[in-house]
C-alpha cells in the first residue's frame, strides 16, 4: 500500500480546517490539544469493530478509533457483498504494514473464527483439495486447513491421488482443532451414507429376471461380486458363462462394468445371485441339431476321470468318452494312458440326451472292430496260438490277436485235476490251444489245452504229500476197583 502524504497539503483543506478551528474558544481548544487519543484495543481474541471510511483502489479504510487509520485487502470481502462507507465490522488486528505503517486488518480470519465456533463434529462441509502427502489429502474448507486420511478419501483404497487435486470434494468433519483452526475430515462417509441409502432404495426396486448393469468389484475362487449401485450381488463362476472356466479372472477384472441377470433374491439372508450366461444364447438348444449319432466331431480333452473323459465340442457343450469307447485293442485302466487334458481328438458320437445335457462319445468306434468275422477266422475245433496275458483264479486269457482274447478255463488246461493255473502256465507264455466255441454277441472265446498233450497234473504241496500224522492213543479208563479192560 502507497499513500502520498502531499495529498493532504493543499490550500484548500488549510481553509477548510481555519474555518472550523475558528469557531471554538480558546478553552476548548486547549482541551482538545490536552486530550491524547487512544490507542485501540482488541479483544482477548484479537478481534476490534471498526468503520469503513473510505475504499481506494485496492485497499479497504477502516476507522478503528486510533490515531491513524487501519486497512484491508478488497479480496477479503465475498463478491456478492462488498465494502461499503460507514459499514461497521468485526476484523481482526494483524501486523502493522512497514510501508505506510497502518495497522493490516483482516475480516477472513473473523469470519472463519466464527464459523470454528459453530462447527461440530458430523458437519458436511465442501473442502477444496490443495495437495497429497503420504498420509492422504490437503484441503482447504474456506480458509480453515483440513486433513482427509487415505482410509477416508473413498470406498476402496486410493493408490493415486493427482485426479483429486484441485476438486472440490464434500466431506464430513471427524476432528476440530479449534485452537489450530485445522480439521479432519472423511469423504468415505459421506459415500458410506449414500451407498446405504441407494442400497436400501436398490433392495427393495431388484426382482428375479431383472436386467441390470453392474462393477465388478472383487474376484474370488468360486465368482465375481458385482455391485448394482449400492448392494452386491454375486456371479458365481458356474453362471458365468456356458463354457468351462477355470477362474473367474479369465473372464472378467475388478472395475469393469458388466450386464448381468439377477436369479435368486434372498433379503433375509442379503443375499443376491446373478448370471452372465443367462444374457447369451444357450448353446444346448441348438445340440440336437448338430450332434446326432454317428457324426465324427473335433473336440478337446478338459478333464480326465477314472470313468472317462470329458471334452468339450464346443462353448458351453461338453460329452463324456468312456473308458470302455477308448480303444478295441488296448485295455485301458485309466483314461490318462491314453489321453491328456488339452489333447485335441477326433470322436464319434454315440447317443444325445438333450434334457439331461448328456452326449455320449467314442473314440474306438473310428476303428476297425476286430471281433468283426470271428467266427470264420476261430472255428470250433480249429488250432491256434496265442500269448498268455492273465493269469486268473479260475483260468488263463489268451491273446489271440491285437484286441482278441480268449479264455482258457483251469478244467481246460490238463486232462488232470489242476488247482493253480500258475503251475501250468506263466503271463507271455506263447501256448497252442484248440477253440472249443465263439460268442461274438458276448465277445468271448472259450479255449482248451486238452486233447493237445496238456501239462502233467499239478504236483501236491509238500504239506499234502506228507503222510499223515498218527493220531495220539487215546488212555484208557481205570476199570473200577483198578483194574484195566
Amino acid at each position: 500500500m502507497n499513500i502520498d502524504p502531499h495529498e493532504l497539503d493543499n490550500d484548500e483543506l488549510k481553509l477548510e480546517l481555519d474555518r472550523e478551528l475558528s469557531e471554538l474558544s480558546p478553552e476548548d481548544l486547549n482541551l482538545m490539544d490536552a486530550t491524547t487519543p487512544s490507542d485501540p484495543r482488541p479483544d482477548s481474541q484479537g478481534r476490534i469493530p471498526g468503520r469503513i471510511i473510505e475504499i481506494r483502489g485496492s485497499d479497504v479504510f477502516v476507522d478503528i478509533g486510533g490515531k491513524s487509520e487501519a486497512f484491508l485487502k478488497i479480496d477479503e470481502f465475498a463478491e456478492d457483498q462488498p465494502p461499503e462507507p460507514g459499514q461497521r465490522l468485526m476484523f481482526m488486528m494483524q501486523a502493522v504494514d512497514s510501508e505506510s505503517g497502518l495497522t493490516r486488518l483482516s475480516l477472513r480470519e473473523v469470519r472463519l473464527e466464527a464459523d470454528f465456533e459453530t462447527l461440530q463434529v458430523g458437519d458436511v462441509i465442501e473442502a477444496r483439495v490443495t495437495g497429497v502427502n503420504l498420509g492422504g489429502l490437503e484441503l482447504l474448507a474456506d480458509d480453515a486447513r483440513a486433513f482427509m486420511p487415505r482410509s477416508h478419501v473413498d470406498l476402496e483404497r486410493v493408490e493415486d491421488f493427482t485426479p483429486f487435486i484441485g476438486r472440490k470434494l464434500e466431506c464430513q468433519i471427524t476432528e476440530i482443532d479449534r485452537k489450530g483452526r485445522s480439521l479432519v475430515v472423511s469423504r468415505r462417509r459421506i459415500l458410506e451414507r449414500q451407498r446405504e441409502e441407494m442400497r436400501q432404495e436398490l433392495k427393495y426396486s431388484l426382482a428375479e429376471g431383472q436386467t441390470r448393469q453392474g462393477i465388478v468389484r472383487r474376484l474370488t475362487e468360486f465368482g465375481a461380486f458385482v455391485d448394482l449401485g449400492g448392494i452386491d450381488g454375486l456371479v458365481h463362476i458356474s453362471d458365468m458363462s456356458y463354457g468351462r472356466v477355470k477362474h473367474p479372472s479369465e473372464l472378467v477384472k475388478v472395475g469393469d462394468e458388466v450386464e448381468v441377470q439377477v436369479l435368486k433374491i434372498d433379503l433375509v439372508k442379503d443375499r443376491i445371485s446373478l448370471g452372465m450366461k443367462q444374457l447369451t444364447p444357450d448353446p444346448w438348444n441348438v445340440v440336437e441339431g448338430n450332434y446326432r449319432g454317428g457324426v465324427t466331431v473335433e473336440a478337446r480333452v478338459v478333464k480326465l476321470v477314472d470313468f472317462g473323459a470329458f471334452v468339450e465340442l464346443e462353448p458351453g457343450v461338453q460329452g463324456l468318452i468312456p473308458i470302455s469307447e477308448m480303444s478295441w485293442t488296448q485295455r485301458i485302466r485309466h483314461p490318462k494312458e491314453l489321453l491328456t487334458e488339452g489333447d485335441s481328438v477326433r470322436v464319434a458320437v454315440l447317443a444325445v440326451d438333450v434334457p439331461k445335457r448328456r452326449i455320449t462319445l467314442s473314440l474306438k468306434a473310428l476303428g476297425q472292430d476286430p471281433w468283426i468275422g470271428i467266427e470264420e477266422r476261430y472255428q470250433a475245433d480249429n488250432v491256434v496260438s496265442g500269448a498268455v496275458t492273465r493269469l486268473t483264479g479260475f483260468g488263463a486269457f489268451v491273446q489271440l490277436e491285437e484286441g482278441v482274447e480268449g479264455l482258457l478255463h483251469v478244467s481246460e488246461m490238463s486232462e488232470k485235476r489242476v488247482h493253480k493255473p500258475g503251475s501250468i502256465l506263466n503271463e507271455g507264455d506263447v501256448v497252442k490251444v484248440r477253440v472249443k466255441s465263439v460268442d461274438v454277441s458276448q465277445r468271448r472265446i472259450s479255449l482248451s489245452l486238452r486233447q493237445l498233450g496238456g501239462e502233467e497234473e499239478e504236483q501236491p504241496d509238500d504239506e499234502a504229500a506228507a503222510p499223515p500224522a498218527p493220531s495220539p492213543k487215546k488212555r484208557k479208563r481205570p476199570l473200577k476197583g483198578g483194574l484195566d479192560r
